[in-house]
């Protein structure tokens, strides 16, 4: 039987749900748009499951997926304000889709870790977090986070091509 807290049981149902709206709009919209109603969704329920998971500490002190969770709450706001921040320039779409990225596959690492660690019930795939059975895994993971950042980014750069020569 997998052994989680109340806290850790409401904080895997809030990461989990925000993968949907997320994947609904890589799958729709081609990105993670935060203008749109997938994206809001996205936004509040990973920073809902950023927010979760510091109270939770096997060790008794911050691990790397409590820092991962720093960072995409920092990142969460720079993406959704990319448009308006002047340092972004012109570039603040391309800016958005990786801030938007990065956060998603941010939150995949450790909930992957923390998966395969759980099951199969009874004998996990990977015995804890430093396990080298999880670098492949991990490797994978990071593959498709830059194949996609790539096919995003080339395609809003063939968007903007369309646009510029229409």
């Amino acid at each position: 039987m997998i052994h989680l807290t109340t806290l850790g049981f409401i904080h895997t149902v809030i990461g989990v749900l925000a993968l949907i709206p997320a994947f609904i709009s890589l799958f729709s919209y081609g990105v993670i748009a935060p203008q749109k109603r997938t994206g809001k969704i996205y936004i509040v329920l990973t920073a809902l499951a950023c927010l979760t998971s510091f109270p939770i500490m096997k060790s008794g002190h911050l691990s790397p997926g409590h820092f991962l969770a720093i960072l995409i709450l920092l990142m969460l706001p720079l993406a959704y304000y990319a448009s308006s921040i002047k340092l972004f320039g012109q570039k603040w779409q391309y800016i958005q889709v990786v801030l938007m990225s990065l956060t998603l596959f941010f939150s995949l690492v450790p909930a992957f870790t923390e998966t395969l660690v759980r099951v199969p019930l009874g004998h996990p795939f990977a015995s804890g977090q430093e396990d080298p059975a999880l670098q492949p895994v991990m490797g994978v993971l990071a593959l498709v986070f830059v194949v996609g950042i790539c096919y995003q980014l080339f395609r809003l750069r063939t968007q903007h091509r369309k646009l510029q020569s229409v």
